[in-house]
């Protein structure tokens, strides 16, 4: 079984957020042994699996993503690193079409390089943010939102950039709480130029204790800071250790997530489950 190691959301190594993709035959997916097995040897936040449909679908390709725990409905950036694999390494050309748990999603080279994903816009809902979360993270809290199934997480807004830049969420916490994760986020102070918003995700119910870069999350930010910005073409800095910016141009109950890729290594599983 080949497996390639990429960076999303970045145009350099070691940056961004690494996912592992996994290009199968046409005959389908492997055991539920395997797969899960895979995810977790591998250990990064989501890992991939894809395989060829037959032509004439809605669909080009059905695609799958894992954390080291679980399976996920919707993942950005291991979506933008399966189509960066397939058309770097495997040949494919134009738009990619991929059928997933969150319906058809789709690919889209640009002219400059970069790929753009077409993901269903999270139908966000106000709520009031519990106790919990808020003394699990520490830190003043404004606002919140649920973000529908297929994101899953609680989107928590804090009153500036510092405030998310510097939490030191208590993960364990966190863990015990509903959902997929919690995504925090505020607007960009203007002390640095380039992006609108600031965010970050912590996932550890699904053994993800913080994601480096979360393009699904970005589905839930992108109407929030349409809204609060009155623009529907944004830019999102991630403020994780290795950092990551996600181009979103909202497109009512679509929204667009363009970013960029590098591989940065390739191997081989000699057994498996």
């Amino acid at each position: 079984m080949r497996i390639r190691y990429v960076d999303a959301f970045t145009d350099r190594p070691f940056a961004g957020n690494p996912a592992a993709v996994v290009v199968l035959a046409a005959d389908g997916f492997p055991g539920e042994a395997t797969v899960a097995g895979v995810a977790a040897e591998v250990n990064l936040s989501e890992t991939a699996f894809v395989h060829p449909l037959p032509p004439g679908g809605p669909a080009d390709w059905a695609l799958r993503w894992f954390t080291p725990t679980t399976e996920v409905r919707m993942c950005g950036h291991a979506t933008l690193a399966t189509a960066h694999v397939l058309a770097s390494a495997e040949g494919v050309a134009g738009v990619q079409r991929f059928a997933t748990l969150s319906g058809v999603l789709t690919a889209t080279p640009t002219a400059e390089g970069s790929l753009t994903l077409d993901f269903p816009t999270a139908p966000l809902r106000e709520v009031e943010v519990p106790e919990a979360v808020a003394a699990a993270l520490g830190a003043p809290v404004v606002g919140g939102h649920d973000t529908g199934p297929d994101v899953g997480d609680l989107l928590v807004e804090l009153p500036d950039e510092a405030a998310v830049r510097a939490l030191r969420p208590d993960l364990g916490a966190l863990a015990e709480l509903p959902g997929r994760g919690v995504i925090v986020t505020a607007a960009a102070d203007g002390s640095h130029t380039g992006y609108d918003f600031v965010s970050r995700f912590f996932g550890p119910a699904v053994g993800v204790p913080e994601d480096p870069v979360t393009g699904s999350a970005h589905t839930a930010l992108a109407p929030l800071w349409a809204e609060r910005l009155g623009r529907s073409e944004l830019v999102g800095h991630q403020a994780s250790a290795r950092g990551g910016r996600v181009r979103v141009a909202l497109r009512g109950d679509r929204t667009l997530l363009t970013g960029d890729a590098v591989t940065v290594m390739e191997g081989t599983f000699l057994r498996t489950p």
